[in-house]
């Protein structure tokens, strides 16, 4: 699913515009990464977790020449699924 077939499944069952769908998802997404980038977290209960992690430095290589490059630290965002989104998804 894309960004345009979720807008058209947010109207049509919420009952809204799809312009009032989009809006709501733009917003969702926009402070999703704005509370992410404050390194906060957002909760979304028996959905799952978005949070900040953090990627140690490590050596790696260049798959054209094999020669080792240094890959620094950072930071990434995560997403953990909740119990109730485990079980769909399982079963």
């Amino acid at each position: 699913m894309n960004k345009g077939e979720l807008i058209t499944v947010m109207a049509s069952t919420a009952g809204i515009t799809k312009k009032e769908a989009e809006v709501a998802l733009d917003t969702f997404l926009t402070a999703t990464k704005n509370t992410l980038r404050k390194e906060g977290k957002v909760v979304l209960a028996g959905f799952g977790t978005f949070k900040v992690g953090q990627r140690k430095a490590r050596t790696g290589r260049n798959p054209q020449t094999g020669a080792e490059i240094k890959i620094s630290a950072k930071k990434v965002a995560k997403f953990v699924p909740g119990k109730s989104l485990k079980d769909a998804v399982g079963s």
